[in-house]
């Protein structure tokens, strides 16, 4: 029999929890040598609170992703409703905002270089919560200190790609213990008639990781907004069946954003939707295939994997296995 012992010092006491009859305390792992909410400096703004260090660790988990590009993360509740790369971390930063500009409205936002002026004055009128990063320059912090004296802005030094350890979920009598999912795929293979052109993989790469940081069931549409750089352009997370997170939430969110962004109908064609975890019918390629959709990527390993593809091969879709389920509860 296993016994488990952790050490956690330095309570913080928190306004409270995830509800304001909740009390709450914030501990910190004093062996925790990568960037963290534990480790951060906060360079401006209220106290934080039990819902932003959640978010907030959410969003650095999401930004450890991609850190060496510039990128920008968007996190509401737990789910990146924004998230983009960009040849500058400003065009970054605007692509995210643009893939969900309602959720953004009191989110989360990481980023995965410093802050400069020309990013910082995207968030002029715009109520964010907590702006994270590795550093600000100088005048970047000014003008945000300036913005608003709400405005949590928090440092948190050299953020490097995710390193294998134990993570922990507390339940009522007990405590899980699993390894942190630090994998994207184990592959990268086209099951169907159609094939992935080469130009697809970033993309698809790029969809497979968001769709990784969203709750379950997840579809993700991610979307090359530009030569070499992607966004968001739709995303369902956390629905009890799969067919929901793909029709009444992926699917009207690229609707609105083609039309809001005064994008070609012909850009449901470009897209490459992200599922992370197998599709147990063909109801979803069936949906997919209406709105336009070409390029699949999932885990593969249903019963049915015959009948998923028979149908991707009737609509002419392209779908890859990647062989890596990435649930999120």
């Amino acid at each position: 029999m296993q016994n488990l012992t952790l050490e956690f010092a330095n309570g913080t006491p928190l306004r409270y929890g995830e509800n304001s009859h909740q009390q709450a305390v914030f501990y910190k792992d004093q062996s925790c040598i990568e960037a963290s909410l534990a480790m951060s400096e906060q360079l401006h703004g209220k106290d934080l609170s039990y819902n932003n260090i959640v978010d907030a660790d959410a969003a650095l988990e999401m930004i450890r992703e991609f850190t060496e590009i510039n990128a920008v993360a968007i996190i509401k509740h737990l789910n990146p409703c924004g998230l983009a790369t960009g040849a500058t971390l400003d065009e970054a930063f605007s692509a995210a905002w643009e893939g969900d500009p309602v959720s953004a409205f009191g989110s989360v936002i990481a980023v995965s270089k410093k802050v400069d002026l020309k990013t910082a004055e995207l968030l002029k009128g715009k109520f964010v919560e907590i702006l994270l990063a590795p550093d600000f320059d100088a005048d970047a912090l000014e003008f945000l200190k300036n913005k608003s004296k709400d405005i949590r802005l928090l440092k948190v030094g050299e953020i490097k790609p995710p390193q294998a350890c134990k993570i922990y979920k507390h339940v009522i009598g007990g405590m899980l213990v699993q390894d942190r999912d630090i994998e994207i795929w184990e592959k990268f293979e086209c099951v169907t008639k159609a094939q992935f052109p080469k130009e697809k993989l970033e993309l698809s790469k790029f969809s497979w990781i968001v769709c990784k940081h969203t709750k379950s069931n997840a579809i993700v549409m991610g979307y090359e907004y530009k030569a070499g750089y992607f966004m968001i352009l739709g995303l369902g997370p956390g629905q009890p069946n799969r067919i929901d997170s793909n029709l009444r939430l992926c699917q009207p969110r690229v609707m609105d954003n083609i039309k809001r962004m005064n994008l070609n109908e012909n850009a449901w064609n470009e897209l490459v939707l992200a599922s992370d975890a197998f599709f147990p019918f063909a109801d979803n390629i069936e949906a997919s295939a209406s709105a336009g959709i070409k390029y699949i990527i999932q885990p593969g390993g249903s019963k049915k994997d015959n009948e998923v593809i028979e149908a991707c091969d009737k609509y002419g879709i392209a779908m890859a296995f990647t062989g890596t389920r990435h649930f999120r509860h």
